[in-house]
């Protein structure tokens, strides 16, 4: 970095224009699902239909409407372009298992006030499949056919629309963050060209991450909210680790170092830091690996590689640059920023004020905290839907309608999968008990239609023979070739289809799952549908967060041991950190959840949180206080070990880094809170949480609590057990002393605390 800076600035920016072509597109290559627990009922029931039953799982829904309001959808005009759009449809290469209300005569398809009817249907594949038949079918399908108007819903279509408005809103957060932390860069440094250089970290850490999301997009799946967290992530930290070496580097000329010199005394002391504090972020997102949906464990993939892409370019790219650039790093002075003065006296004026009245700052803070977070013991855990886009996306005003106009949205349906060949009879006394459960509207299947126990009809579904059509006048699925049957699906499965009245995502119908699968039946059962999804990812979340909150507390323990040589600051950094998240639950809960300012946020309360949401936004805030924990912590450790005395090393620790720490965060808040503006809920629901739990945590933890905390521990903080102190030197994580600053006075200058 010191001997050839321009031959590796030279290889970087190769390697960034590699990265700009192969992350092109990496936006289509997302998922946005991911919620299942693989080896559940629900996901093998789920896996089982979509082989061998695919038809009954729709996933694209036509709500059909006369165009003439006087009309209804039993008006033999509307009838009939209504079955003509039901025949083309049926036609299409990537759809089948179509049911109209127009065939099945199914009252559960048509809306109560005879307005609205609906066409469902299969588009067949994996997310990719569907979203490119999707776009295909829209403009063929979408808008005006004769006598009737047309708007696509379900699934496939919620779905679609949810990855257009995320792309489209990252766009913009990344029009908004950038020109602000290029403001915020120059108050900081004073300096165009100093301000210029960790913003130009920062994008070349979001280029290249893309590039590894495109590559990890061929191995497994990734969920959409990816690419939103690691470009704030990406952005952020980069601009974080960046803005950490470049100040120590101007320090290092101040003190009247060559460039080279200061480059190098600059990674030995910051950069061994940032490493260190790359390496805590990591592990916290790694703990998401603990879990069994792809949703957090793609997460785990793209934070992991960010955070590495993130040091990476702040160890290699920034140094070379700085050598390259010598003083002229402090070039282009601008009337702004810190200029002259003493730089950090405010700062350590307010450390001595908290630890001489370490006790009142250290209860009145944790108390805050808590209170804080007190909304987040009334959490309700949901899932996702619909009410995530912006109101007026169409997918979103199809799903609407089902919920308010039908009786029983077929959107939410459950579906029990039958195995074990089950007689007509036991299928129906099965349906039949089904059908008297609390908020079961229908149940239907081969054995007819019930409805609170008595059956309503038991013709074929759609008016049809179902598992397949007949195209070219041949029957999909295969043929037979001497008496068997090749290139054919597996021998068909029962399945009955549940329309229940309670929300998808309320306790009602998680305990409805439950009831269902209470129900005694003579043969096997599997229940699937987006309750008994939540039902299972409730579940097999709750059994995997303990061990996730293990890797956390145990890694910290560990790392921040090896930083400082303490046995007790490693458990203070867990509980300190653990309560700079308090703020974040609680407004997660009292803002998302009960809807407090969601008129002006712009979202639609739901009355539930997303399960994996808070297991997300904890991995990725604990993280963050880790990154400025550990600023904070390795100075203080430095400035102890040159003069030995506890409370003078806390003050200059903190007079040392408290601007940093602030400035780093609010820059990680405004990319935090661009990423908010997103229109998608639990887009902006991450964004604003992480982003408060930031600044919750560099301005209130890291200034008030941090400092009272330390001041009652006194020396024992520092204590541990001689084999563990020689431990911890020999693996040599802590920073290199530092040599005296002229801007800093030193102790035998300028006692501290009255004692030289």
């Amino acid at each position: 970095m010191t001997t050839r800076p321009r031959l590796l600035l030279l290889l970087i920016l190769l390697l960034t224009a590699g990265a700009v072509v192969v992350g092109g597109g990496v936006a289509e290559r997302m998922s946005s699902g991911g919620s299942q627990i693989p080896g559940s009922e629900s996901s093998y029931a789920t896996a089982e239909l979509e082989r061998r039953r695919p038809a009954s799982q729709p996933n694209l829904l036509l709500l059909v409407s006369p165009r003439d309001a006087s009309r209804d959808v039993d008006d033999p005009a509307v009838a009939s372009a209504a079955r003509g759009l039901a025949r083309q449809l049926a036609d299409e290469k990537a759809v089948l298992g179509v049911v109209s209300y127009w065939q099945a005569e199914d009252t559960a398809l048509r809306a109560r006030d005879g307005g609205e009817a609906l066409i469902t249907a299969r588009i067949k594949g994996d997310e990719d499949a569907v979203d490119d038949a999707l776009e295909a079918l829209e403009p063929r399908y979408q808008g005006t056919h004769g006598a009737v108007d047309v708007r696509l819903g379900g699934p496939a279509a919620v779905r679609h629309a949810s990855q257009e408005v995320i792309a489209d809103d990252l766009v913009r957060a990344e029009v908004i963050a950038l020109p602000v932390t290029l403001v915020l860069l120059v108050v900081v440094f004073g300096s165009a060209v100093a301000a210029a250089l960790p913003l130009l970290v920062g994008i070349v850490s979001v280029l290249g991450t893309n590039a590894v999301l495109r590559v990890i997009t061929e191995f497994t799946d990734v969920s959409v909210y990816a690419q939103n967290l690691t470009t704030a992530l990406g952005l952020g930290l980069a601009i974080d680790y960046a803005l950490f070496l470049v100040r120590r580097h101007r320090e290092e000329l101040a003190a009247g170092r060559d460039p080279r010199d200061a480059v190098a005394v600059t990674l030995r002391t910051a950069g061994r830091t940032v490493l260190y504090s790359a390496l805590t972020v990591a592990v916290c997102l790694a703990s998401m690996l603990v879990f069994e949906q792809y949703f957090l464990r793609s997460l785990a993939y793209a934070g992991i590689a960010v955070v590495l892409i993130s040091a990476a370019a702040s160890l290699v790219a920034l140094p070379a640059a700085l050598v390259l650039l010598g003083h002229r790093v402090n070039a282009l002075r601008l009337p702004v920023g810190r200029r002259g003065g003493n730089p950090g006296a405010g700062w350590a004026r307010l450390a001595r004020l908290v630890m001489r009245r370490a006790p009142l700052f250290a209860v009145g803070t944790v108390a805050v905290l808590l209170a804080l977070g007190l909304p987040f013991k009334d959490v309700r855990f949901g899932t996702a839907d619909d009410r995530q886009l912006p109101s007026s996306t169409e997918a979103r005003v199809v799903q609407e309608e089902l919920r308010n106009e039908f009786p029983g949205s077929p959107g939410s349906a459950l579906a029990v999968l039958v195995e074990g060949n089950p007689t007509t009879k036991a299928l129906a006394e099965y349906s039949g008990e089904v059908s008297r459960l609390a908020h079961v509207v229908q149940v239907a299947g081969p054995a007819g239609r019930f409805v609170d126990g008595k059956r309503e009809g038991g013709k074929r579904e759609g008016g049809k023979r179902e598992g397949g059509k007949r195209e070219g006048g041949k029957r999909e699925g295969g043929k037979r070739e001497g008496g068997k049957r090749v290139n054919d699906a597996p021998p068909a499965v029962g399945y009955v289809s549940v329309l229940h009245s309670a929300e998808s995502a309320s306790p009602q119908s998680v305990s409805l799952v439950k009831k269902i699968r209470s129900v005694p039946a003579p043969f096997e059962t599997s229940v699937t549908g987006p309750a008994a999804v939540l039902a299972d990812t409730q579940h097999g979340t709750a059994e995997r967060l303990p061990w996730a909150l293990a890797v956390i507390a145990v890694t910290t323990l560990i790392l921040v041991f090896l930083l400082t040589g303490s046995v007790l600051l490693p458990l203070l950094t867990v509980v300190v950190n653990g309560l700079s998240l308090t703020a974040m639950f609680g407004a997660v809960v009292w803002v998302f959840q009960d809807g407090h300012l969601s008129g002006p946020l712009g979202f639609t309360p739901t009355g539930d949180i997303e399960t994996a949401l808070p297991v997300l936004m904890f991995c990725v805030a604990f993280g963050l206080s880790m990154d400025y924990g550990v600023f904070l912590v390795s100075r203080v450790k430095e400035e102890y070990e040159l003069g030995g005395d506890h409370r003078d090393a806390v003050v200059l620790g903190i007079r040392r880094t408290g601007g940093l720490i602030t400035a780093a965060a609010l820059i990680l808040a405004v990319v935090m809170v661009a990423i908010g503006t997103s229109r998608v809920t639990n887009i902006k629901m991450l964004g604003l949480g992480v982003g408060l739990a930031v600044l919750m945590d560099a301005m209130v933890v890291r200034t008030l609590l941090v400092p009272a905390v330390l001041r009652l521990t006194g020396r024992a903080t520092w204590w541990a057990p001689a084999p563990l102190r020689r431990l911890q030197r020999r693996v040599g994580l802590e920073e290199e002393a530092r040599t005296t600053y002229p801007d800093i006075p030193t102790r035998t200058e300028r006692p501290v605390s009255g004692r030289t």
